[in-house]
């Protein structure tokens, strides 16, 4: 079910919320083009689970400009984008994870914010930006589900501290509407009924309606 009109949509969440999933899901059902988290051709992922204080600058660098090519090319693609996870992310929560953390020093992470700054008003605002929340022990299960290797140092308190900034990220967020969807008790993959309520709300918000809200249980 394609679109008549060009859309942008970002999907963000916490690790383990479903961002994949529904991109996929979503793309096939709309008839969009997906863009993923990629590791490939990324030189400083390994480096920084090795030795986070010593290369999560670089990284954060690198993954700014790998998002910032991937939402402009998305923005110029004649066809309409879904995006798995957004350049904002990037600064927002992660990058303040890691400064609390003590994983990168104060004086790198002025410099990174400088650049995201500099980089993030130039690009085009998205049409949505599709906000999935799940509560942190649903968050664990998944993970452990899925058994990622690079996954498994992944506690339950470090989850809550990304909570904690993606919630104030999104009191503040206003580049663009915002689809909040509870993750927790909906099956947008393997139930038709809850694939069919995503889509619906997702269209009804794009189409400008105020007062699109998900039930937290998906029955």
């Amino acid at each position: 079910m394609a679109s008549p009109t060009k859309r942008l949509v970002l999907v963000a969440g916490n690790i383990g919320a479903g961002k994949t999933s529904i991109t996929e899901m979503l793309g096939q059902q709309l008839g969009w083009q997906t863009g993923y988290e990629t590791i490939e051709g990324n030189p400083y992922l390994g480096k920084f689970y090795c030795d986070m204080g010593a290369w999560s600058f670089h990284l954060q660098v690198f993954l700014l400009g790998q998002r910032a090519q991937q939402h402009l090319d998305a923005a110029r693609h004649a066809a309409s984008f879904i995006i798995d996870r957004s350049i904002y992310e990037d600064y927002h929560i992660f990058a303040r994870a890691l400064l609390e953390l003590g994983n990168i020093s104060a004086e790198d992470f002025a410099t990174y914010e400088r650049l995201y700054r500099i980089l993030v008003p130039t690009l085009p605002k998205p049409d949505l930006l599709l906000y999935l929340r799940a509560p942190v022990e649903s968050l664990v299960a998944r993970i452990r589900a899925r058994g990622r290797g690079m996954e498994s140092g992944i506690s339950a308190d470090y989850l809550a501290l990304l909570d904690k900034y993606y919630e104030e990220w999104m009191a503040a967020y206003d580049l663009s509407p915002v689809l909040q969807v509870p993750t927790a008790d909906w099956d947008f993959v393997n139930k038709p009924s809850h694939t069919q309520v995503v889509v619906q709300k997702i269209q009804d918000k794009l189409s400008g309606k105020e007062d699109v809200v998900f039930p937290e249980n998906g029955g």
